[in-house]
């Protein structure tokens, strides 16, 4: 699992060359039989930036490319910015998509839809047997007069991104994908922009969806690292932070990595824990927008800050 990714500022001319664009990362992102990120952008051409929007984030197709090349099965576009151009971008953005998901190394996008039920959609992974099913759902309530998101959630008739402020849909899904999955992970915007403990309404949903039937639920919008940890039969991470980002910003926006968690398939009898082991690639993004391993002296900070973080979230080790 990552943070999040888009290709602003000096991460753009990297798509010039997409195949090798997160070149220096991919050796963190490869490895996984399953990788999950969170694409922070709108992909497509035509639209206009969204009015109003302090920021407003915007790529070409090969975005795609450069995400599976690197290593990463599935990207989350259930955020803020997936519709920074409008939805009259979304039908470019749709056949990218379908092009993406069939490519000689594809990639799967969750969490934006021609309408909710495509929004709301898992997609699923057989890795030697064991089905994986991500979900991807926005629940980060923007404020209205600065952020349209609360707006572009798809309806039984409309495109959009899957919008859970209500998660009642949500924690419909995860029960239903639970019925036919062996792990089933959610990936959410969820929080509050530069919080270092999650608020009360993320705990909240997070052992709602823990109940419902989540193996895994992780999330970024904070844009810095939050707690995991154990919450009951399930393995929560509030906050991934930024990952490829166009400003490595200050110590704490900057510090980053890779979480690799380790799952044991399900077994008859007793529902057994399902991530047995939790590992983190410390690393800090650099001017160049990316991220590098961290030196073994803010490795050793790395992990005594996570100590610190998983105990304001409430979390076990």
């Amino acid at each position: 699992m990552v943070g999040d990714i888009h290709f602003e500022g000096p991460l753009a001319p990297r798509l010039r060359d997409p195949a090798r664009a997160l070149a220096p990362v991919s050796d963190g992102l490869s490895v996984a039989d399953l990788t999950i990120a969170n694409l922070e952008t709108s992909i497509g051409t035509g639209g206009q930036p969204e009015a109003g929007k302090r920021f407003t984030f915007s790529a070409g197709p090969e975005a795609f490319t450069a995400l599976a090349a690197a290593g990463i099965d599935v990207a989350t576009m259930a955020n803020n910015h997936a519709l920074d151009y409008g939805r009259a971008r979304l039908p470019s953005t749709f056949r990218a998509i379908r092009r993406a998901s069939r490519a000689d190394t594809p990639l799967e996008v969750v969490g934006i839809g021609r309408d909710a039920d495509e929004a709301f959609a898992p997609v699923v992974h057989d890795v030697r047997g064991t089905r994986i099913a991500t979900l991807g759902a926005s629940v980060a309530d923007q404020d209205p007069t600065a952020d349209p998101t609360r707006d572009w959630a798809a309806t039984d008739d409309r495109a959009g991104i899957a919008v859970a402020l209500d998660p009642t849909r949500l924690l419909q899904e995860v029960r239903r994908t639970r019925r036919s999955a062996d792990v089933v992970v959610v990936y959410l915007h969820w929080g509050i922009q530069g919080q270092r403990c999650p608020s009360q309404d993320q705990r909240t949903l997070a052992t709602d969806l823990v109940g419902a039937g989540a193996d895994i639920v992780v999330g970024s919008h904070a844009h810095r690292l939050q707690g995991d940890g154990r919450l009951g039969s399930g393995y929560v991470a509030y906050g991934l932070g930024n990952y490829a980002w166009y400003s490595p910003g200050d110590s704490t926006t900057s510090r980053t990595g890779v979480l690799n968690l380790t799952v044991r398939p399900r077994a008859a009898g007793p529902r057994p824990p399902h991530v047995v082991r939790a590992a983190w690639l410390p690393q800090r993004i650099g001017a160049d927008g990316l991220a590098a391993t961290a030196t073994p002296r803010d490795a050793t900070a790395f992990r005594a800050d996570r100590e610190s973080l998983r105990a304001c979230s409430g979390l076990r080790p």
